[in-house]
């Protein structure tokens, strides 16, 4: 049985409104602070679909932002965004850091 009259009420089901929220993260690289954006889609407080963008501009974070990107949606795609944690990804392991930002922000704004 399933209450989806409840979003938006502090029952422990449904603590982020439906939706598709996106959010910039940035982290420290060696070649400076690089930015990626991060687009979660959310039902039911699980994360339906993921889009990450890199923005960085030097060409070995550009690598490692690409092998993120890569390997990040079957790591949180039908998760509980308040269960998932991202160390390394495809080689990737700075890049989580503005991932990690980036879900927080997008946790805060979905927050019901």
């Amino acid at each position: 049985e399933t209450d989806t009259t409840d979003q938006g009420t502090d029952t422990g089901a449904g603590a982020y409104a439906d939706g598709t929220y996106s959010a910039t993260g940035d982290y420290q690289a060696p070649s400076g602070t690089e930015t990626i954006e991060v687009t979660h889609t959310l039902s039911g407080d699980v994360i339906t679909a993921v889009e990450v963008v890199g923005e960085a501009t030097d060409p070995q974070a550009k690598i490692h932002q690409g092998e993120f990107i890569g390997g990040i949606g079957a790591i949180v795609v039908g998760k509980d965004i308040d269960s998932i944690q991202v160390d390394k990804v495809g080689g990737s392991s700075l890049t989580s850091g503005g991932f990690t930002k980036a879900v927080e922000e997008i946790k805060a704004d979905a927050a019901a």
